[in-house]
Formats: C-alpha cells, structure tokens, sequence
C-alpha cells in the first residue's frame, strides 16, 4: 500500500492538468485531421503559403531574439543582485518585479508612447540634434523584441537570482585561492553551476515570447504579425477555426521541439544538469 500512496496523493493533480490541459490541446490538434480534403491538408495549405512561413520565421527569429536579450541581461543582473548586501538586494528584487505589478497590455502601450514619431525618444533625440526628422521606430521587429525583454527580463532575472545564491563562497573562494581568474572562475565555476537556472529562464521567455499576443499586435502590427496575432486573426477576423486550430498545434510542436533542443545544448554545456 506504501508503495502507491505517492500514486494515490499525485492522482487529482494529474487528473486536473489531464482535464484542464492536455484534453483540450489534444482535441485542438485533433480537428486539424479530420478535413475532406486530406488528413494533412490544413498543414499543407499552411506550409504553403508564402505568408504563414514568414509569419512562423519571424516569430522564432524574435523569440529566440528575445530569449537571448534576455538570458545575458537577466544574468548580469541577477549576478549583481544575488552579490548584493541584504538591504540593498532586497530593494534591487522589488525593482526587478516591480514591472509585474502592471498588465502586458499598459506595459506594451507604454512602449507606443516611448517610440511613437512624437513619442519620448524621438522628442529628445530632435531636442539633443541627433536627428532632424522622427525615427519610424514603431511597427518594427526591434520594437517588439525591445518590448519582449522588457516583459520578460523580470521572470529570468527571479530564476537566476536564487540559483546564484545558493553557490557557495567558499566555492568561488577555492577556485581564485588555486590560482583562477575572475574570467576562468566564472566560465568554469558560476556558469556551469547556473546553467540550471538558465534552462528554466530559457524557456519560460522563449514559450512567452513564441506565443505572445498583446505585444505584437500593438508594437508589430500587420507588418511584423506573429503566430500568436495570426491564430486571432484565423479565428476571431476569418472565423477559420480549423486554420485557427492549425496555427495552435504548429505552436505547440515548435515551441516543445525547441525546448527540448535548448535543454539538450545546455546539458552538454553542463552535464550537472541532466
């Protein structure tokens, strides 16, 4: 009976997300095969649109953007909060969540007043001389993934912080004690101890990112229209819920093989990880 109470006390959780999550992505993916024309046929009128590529490349090119932004910004930072005296860490952690206090949507707008043609930065770089006419700043893939990390940064910096602070100091001690420098102390002692850290972070902004809606329908727009703003349009615009549904399972499969591709990297960086 021992051996199936670990069982017994897992079973209404895994019931829930069997429910609530699992049923609902497999009946999504299972209206995609069951067109006249073909059991694969909305995949192959996807892939063969010109247009629905593009939109699936530019959604990995600014996730994976994104993701990378995120990954060097949020460790030099979590590195400097993790090193930080107690009063002043704490103050540097409310700083950090404090851009999750407020909505994606009054933080992506945010943005638009930022990089509009008479937004913030335009108004200064003409008031400074760098420019004589406003920069077309907006509706560009730079402002959606500026705008991405600024969302996302927060969550890799909250992962990373409790990862750095669990290495020891006499770790970090040791290693400078046996002659290693700073650069050969952090690339073969912090790193590898932090790549765990890294592959959560990792993914969490790489998922947000491929399946964000809000930020690049407003700071992308037709222009640089994303898959999350492609499955709204199939379905809430066209009312074509199995290109809807198509979009929803490409989803779905990229970001998993994605994942599970940035895991296998960093577990060859760190074999710790595995």
């Amino acid at each position: 009976m021992k051996r199936f109470a670990g069982w017994l006390l897992a079973a209404p959780a895994t019931a829930l997300v069997v429910l609530c999550l699992l049923v609902p992505v497999a009946a999504t993916i299972a209206t995609t095969f069951g067109e006249a024309k073909g059991v694969f046929s909305p995949y192959i009128a996807f892939f063969g649109s010109g247009f629905r590529r593009n939109v699936l490349w530019r959604t990995l090119e600014i996730s994976l953007a994104t993701t990378a932004i995120s990954v060097v910004v949020g460790f030099l930072t979590a590195y400097v909060v993790a090193r930080s005296p107690g009063r002043i860490k704490s103050i540097l952690i409310i700083a950090a969540v404090f851009p999750l206090l407020t909505g994606v949507v009054v933080r992506s707008f945010a943005w638009l007043i930022l990089l509009g043609k008479n937004g913030i930065i335009n108004d200064f770089l003409t008031w400074i001389g760098v420019i004589a006419e406003p920069l077309s700043m907006l509706y560009t893939q730079g402002a959606v993934i500026v705008a991405m990390v600024y969302l996302f940064v927060p969550l890799m910096i909250l992962t990373l912080v409790g990862v750095l602070e669990n290495i020891p100091d006499d770790v970090v001690q040791a290693s400078a004690s046996l002659g290693a420098t700073p650069a050969a102390t952090f690339r073969q002692v912090i790193f590898p101890l932090a790549v765990p850290g890294l592959i959560v972070g990792a993914v969490l902004v790489f998922t947000g990112s491929f399946t964000s809606y809000a930020t690049p329908q407003l700071l992308g727009g037709e222009r640089q229209m994303m898959m999350g703003t492609l499955m709204y349009q199939r379905a809430m615009v066209s009312f074509d819920w199995v290109g809807a549904s198509t979009v929803a399972a490409i989803m779905v499969v990229v970001t998993i093989a994605v994942v599970l591709v940035m895991t296998r990297i960093a577990r060859r960086l760190n074999p710790m990880a595995t």
